[in-house]
């Protein structure tokens, strides 16, 4: 179902519903000030890691005191001048997000040796400790396995005690909350809130606090000589976080935004998305949005319900089995939190003046989710409430009178 005050002027289209609005700055996210105080409702990011040596000269053009330090080998004073540098960043976020506005962060801790001392920087809680002085509250944070190549799992002296040193292979997920938990008042936003559930399963592996199912990625681009850098995280952290902590029609920011890892996983999900990058050389690679976009996607959504349906074939024999039904797709859900869950599929892009890109979604679910060897006969459920299985038929009617 289209929520006519939340998209298109409160102008409902018959095969067209839901529009997002996506705007690049290549400008320091240090001052963002395109963004309204109070007006983003998530920031996804992964900045620049301190005590990263493949992002020293960048830290430096921004505070030649950092390269000063490193020289000198004052490594502490250079991981604290490089953290002032993302600091103002920080202030920026709490100045845009709204009360009950989320900030996810993925960071990972460095290691380094200067001077001929091995040692290792919490960037983490360096940059937890400054949220929490901003005023913001800590929520559970999430540990993500970034697994390295390499076939040696030691550091220092090998196998000899006691200099090894272990080996890093996770990053963090920081997860703090601007202010009291948001609240949804009105019936259109709990609506909206109902269709931008996810399913029983995604949320028992999202909202674990160790992800070991995700895969880490590349973070140079281009050869040696154009010294390309990326925070670049893989696609599936931000479509996750964005999924979790936010509902359809919501504006995201990603302050640094890379290769558009976040605005990628924005456009998939169906929020508005605002993305700063410094690296005007990136410009390229953020480009490839405009032709690959809706294929890729459609393929993410297309494999995200096909997961479902794996997990339904999996488990629609267990005890406690499936008590209610998607009134859009047809198939058995295991909560009633689950009926109305609506992925909407991406249908065109445009772009309109550069850097900003428009794209429409379909209310309807795509036709292929209804197919036959999928539909309700297939499967048995629990369910005891008879009014449930009247009310879910009468909307399936509907909606299948309705397909496009």
């Amino acid at each position: 179902m289209c929520l006519p005050s939340l998209f298109q002027g409160g102008k409902a289209e018959s095969r067209f519903c839901m529009i997002t609005r996506h705007q690049i700055y290549f400008q320091d996210s240090r001052n963002m000030e395109a963004v309204a105080a109070d007006s983003a409702d998530l920031v996804v990011t992964s900045p620049p890691y301190p005590m990263i040596e493949m992002w020293d000269a960048m830290f430096t053009a921004q505070n030649a005191e950092i390269g000063n330090a490193l020289i000198s080998g004052d490594e502490p004073g250079a991981f604290e001048l490089m953290h002032r540098q993302l600091d103002a960043v920080w202030r920026e976020v709490r100045r845009i997000l709204k009360p009950g506005g989320i900030a996810c962060v993925n960071v990972g801790d460095a290691t380094r040796t200067i001077n001929g001392r091995f040692r290792l920087y919490p960037n983490h809680a360096r940059i937890l400790n400054q949220f929490l002085k901003l005023g913001f509250e800590a929520l559970p944070a999430i540990l993500w396995r970034k697994q390295t190549n390499s076939p040696n799992k030691f550091m220092g002296s090998g196998m000899l005690p006691p200099g090894a040193y272990v080996t890093l292979e996770h990053e963090y997920i920081l997860i703090l909350r601007k202010g009291p938990k948001r609240e949804f008042k009105r019936d259109p936003e709990k609506q909206n809130r109902r269709q931008s559930a996810f399913f029983w399963e995604e949320r028992n592996t999202w909202f674990s606090d160790i992800w070991m199912d995700v895969k880490g990625t590349s973070q140079q681009l281009g050869g040696r000589a154009a010294r390309l850098r990326s925070a670049a995280f893989p696609f599936e952290i931000p479509y996750r976080l964005i999924n979790m902590f936010s509902v359809k029609g919501d504006t995201v920011v990603d302050p640094f935004l890379g290769i558009g890892t976040t605005m990628w996983a924005a456009m998939t999900a169906g929020r508005n998305c605002i993305g700063y990058e410094i690296e005007g050389k990136l410009r390229s690679k953020i480009d490839i949005i405009k032709r690959t976009i809706l294929p890729f996607a459609n393929g993410k959504i297309d494999n995200r319900i096909r997961k479902h349906l794996d997990y339904l074939d999996a488990n629609i024999n267990s005890k406690s089995g499936f008590k209610y039904k998607n009134v859009y797709y047809n198939f058995p859900v295991k909560t009633r939190q689950e009926r109305e869950i609506l992925i909407n599929i991406l249908m065109k892009i445009e772009t309109t003046r550069e850097n900003y890109f428009e794209i429409t979604y379909s209310d309807k679910p795509h036709r292929s989710w209804l197919a036959d060897k999928h539909n309700l006969n297939n499967y048995k459920t629990s369910s005891s409430n008879p009014q449930e299985k009247t009310i879910s038929k009468k909307k399936r009617r509907s909606v299948q009178r309705d397909l496009w």
